[in-house]
């Protein structure tokens, strides 16, 4: 199943309240999502207006106060070493609304089967939590809020475990070029280099330091030169759905017409067919698009990496041999790991990819070659290869043709 992925963050309390002439706005830095904790704790998010929380919490000046002196409260005693980050977290882990159940279960306008449905909150995607019901609870996830049944969901303590266990705990580098070290000092040997932008999985976290997964292996990284969140799915509205079926549709239709006009140029595409005839590896069954792409690319196996490179012969890194192999059937991609991530339509999963397929990891991309294979610029060391594509845990797949 192809579905749109819409990514959630959550980041630890640090909020700013500013007052103005036309009423009260409550800003935090690095925040963006708003965790109430059954009414009672509150996470203050960019935009979160007085008006938004009266709305939410009741329209009365002293029921704000006392959410907004909680939440500085909080924020006092974890300044203060009377709250750790694990216990701050799993307060706000609390506050989410993750389902469980086989595909997705309707957010509705009402807490009835009489309600309107108004989006999806897919398996194991989140919302957070509002208010409970009737059994049902009301949440607020992506654009959406509306209720779902209770049954169909956890939150509170049930939710912490779950919602470690389905989230992805991300480091998103904020530097021009990050060093990844073989351990966690600024003395220990350099792993390899990651571009500023690019998404790596944490695997640890200590004091001042993060244990990432990159192409080289297991490394750290300072904690200074990323930023740290976890991402989960959220809802998608029914309009967000269609709009979402209807872009892939065109991006097709953009993909096929490139790779059409790509055929008919001199030492375009059928020179490339033409070409790995004579190359014996086995590429699997799929689109006539993505054969011909994954065929194109097991060419360069054997051709150098290079950091920073787009070159298919002289040196490339990741993103810049995908870029390189997509721009030879007019179709654009950009220069980064985590941006491809976000290109084409969502792929449910390695076993529903296809050749051609980008593949993304923590910090790196490859194209999907089917029978389980993908081909990658790898590491300079290793260059260009074709390697099992569930080498490493994958982050996401998504089409292009």
């Amino acid at each position: 199943m192809i579905r749109r992925i819409v990514k959630s963050a959550i980041y630890a309390l640090a909020a700013a309240i500013t007052f103005s002439g036309t009423g009260m706005a409550a800003q935090a830095s690095g925040v963006s999502t708003v965790l109430p904790n059954g009414g009672v704790n509150i996470m203050l998010a960019e935009g979160i207006t007085l008006e938004i929380l009266q709305s939410r919490y009741g329209n009365t000046s002293a029921r704000i106060e006392s959410l907004l002196d909680r939440a500085a409260l909080e924020q006092a005693r974890k300044e203060a070493g009377l709250v750790s980050e694990e216990d701050s977290e799993d307060e706000q882990l609390k506050s989410l609304v993750i389902a469980q159940v086989r595909d997705y279960v309707n957010v509705r306008s009402l807490p009835s089967e009489e309600g309107e449905i108004l989006g999806k909150l897919y398996n194991h995607s989140v919302g957070t939590f509002v208010s409970e019901e009737n059994g049902w609870y009301q949440i607020s996830s992506g654009s959406v809020t509306g209720y779902v049944k209770a049954e169909y969901c956890v939150t509170g303590e049930a939710a912490i475990a779950l919602a470690k266990e389905v989230s992805t705990r991300i480091a998103t580098v904020n530097t021009e070029t990050l060093k990844v070290r073989k351990e966690p000092s600024l003395e220990a040997g350099v792993l390899g280099l990651v571009p500023l932008g690019d998404d790596l999985v944490v695997l640890q976290e200590q004091e001042g330091w993060v244990s990432v997964d990159v192409e080289e292996g297991t490394g750290w990284v300072s904690a200074e030169f990323v930023d740290l969140r976890r991402e989960f799915v959220q809802a998608e509205s029914l309009e967000e759905e269609a709009k979402r079926l209807a872009k892939e549709a065109e991006e097709r239709r953009k993909a096929r017409a490139a790779r059409e006009a790509a055929a008919t140029k001199t030492g375009g595409t059928q020179a490339a067919q033409n070409q790995a005839a004579q190359v014996p590896v086995a590429v699997g069954s799929g689109s006539e698009m993505g054969v011909s792409v994954a065929e194109y690319a097991v060419q360069f196996v054997g051709n150098p990496y290079r950091y920073g490179g787009t070159s298919l012969t002289n040196g490339a890194d990741c993103s810049g041999f995908v870029m390189s192999v997509y721009a030879n059937f007019g179709v654009s991609l950009p220069h980064s790991s985590s941006a491809d991530r976000k290109q084409g339509s969502a792929v449910d999963g390695l076993a529903n990819a296809q050749p051609g397929d980008l593949i993304c990891y923590s910090g790196h991309v490859a194209l999907y070659i089917g029978n389980g294979q993908i081909v990658h610029a790898s590491t300079s060391r290793t260059g260009i290869i074709i390697s099992r594509a569930d080498y490493r845990k994958v982050l996401a797949v998504r089409r292009i043709f």
